[in-house]
């Protein structure tokens, strides 16, 4: 919730300014938490975010770990991309097995957003850092959409590679050759079938009705442009995908698994991210597994058709 280019930060849900003191902050909290309290016709989802407010700034250490974190210390973190990280001599290395995986997840909208950025900042502007939060937060949300939406392809792909060498994944596979828009975030193969993957971040809350995502900053037919997109893909393919699944963040669903039936003869699920796995282990509902002779099959097709944006 707090930590999407797209969400309020804690001191904006708390109505404070990021240099507020101790005492300010304690006050407006409790007026907050009156303010959204359910039991007084406030509104459950707010009264929630202004309970994790408090949790991440209520406390000198929580608050200053909160500010490095967010762009409010001298020393801001970042969006960036993960980099390798520096092992210790010694440490020993993790040699499980990973999903093979192809193709750069959230590449074409990091391209995107740093060409962007770059326009919006203006020509002969030194931009230092991309990433910065405090620069992220004032930019329009086009560009944090795009920031986001990058973040969260990346979140699916670490959460896929884990599952394991009985897994394949395609990142940011082209449907349509002549729009990089119409692509697929991820296609995702494994025995409990082929998925069609879409990973978003709206910064909101995420409801469904009709088989269709529905939200205050939800614009379109998320879900029916990711079934297009798989029908494209497995005609030039010649696969047949077992399912759609719509990933969201954890915050933004009340339900962690949610199959939303078929759409156009497929069926689609909503999940929240921490509960990705456990779906592509067991499959959607009326999904048909792929094994044996098949999964190879599948995999080849996929290889020798995918074009990537």
């Amino acid at each position: 919730m707090f930590d999407s280019p797209l969400s309020a930060t804690a001191y904006e849900v708390l109505a404070v300014t990021p240099h507020a003191t101790d005492d300010d902050l304690r006050r407006a909290y409790r007026l907050r938490l009156r303010q959204t309290h359910p039991d007084t016709g406030g509104d459950a989802a707010l009264f929630v975010q202004v309970q994790r407010a408090w949790d991440l700034v209520g406390t000198a250490e929580a608050r200053a770990a909160y500010d490095r974190g967010h762009g409010f210390a001298v020393e801001p973190s970042s969006f960036a991309p993960d980099v390798p990280m520096w092992r210790p001599p010694g440490r020993p290395v993790d040699t499980r097995p990973r999903a093979r995986s192809f193709g750069q997840p959230g590449g074409w909208r990091r391209e995107r957003y740093l060409t962007l950025m770059r326009e919006w900042v203006g020509r002969g502007v030194v931009l230092e850092d991309p990433y910065d939060p405090a620069l992220v937060r004032t930019a329009p949300r086009e560009l944090r959409r795009m920031l986001a939406d990058a973040l969260a392809e990346e979140a699916t792909a670490r959460i896929v590679g884990d599952l394991g060498m009985g897994f394949t994944v395609w990142h940011d596979v082209a449907a349509d050759a002549h729009d990089p828009e119409a692509k697929l975030d991820h296609v995702i193969l494994g025995p409990s079938g082929l998925y069609a993957v879409l990973s978003e971040d709206f910064g909101g809350p995420v409801r469904t009705r009709r088989g269709e995502l529905t939200g205050d900053s939800i614009v379109g037919a998320p879900v029916a442009a990711l079934v297009a997109r798989a029908r494209a893909l497995a005609r030039t393919a010649r696969v047949k995908f077992s399912g759609a699944i719509v990933v969201l963040p954890d915050d933004d669903v009340i339900i962690a698994i949610e199959e939303l039936g078929k759409v156009r003869g497929l069926p689609v699920a909503v999940v929240a991210r921490s509960a990705l796995s456990t779906l592509l282990r067991r499959g959607l509902s009326g999904a048909r597994d792929i094994g044996g002779n098949e999964l190879f099959d599948v995999r080849t097709r996929l290889q020798q058709a995918a074009r990537f944006v």
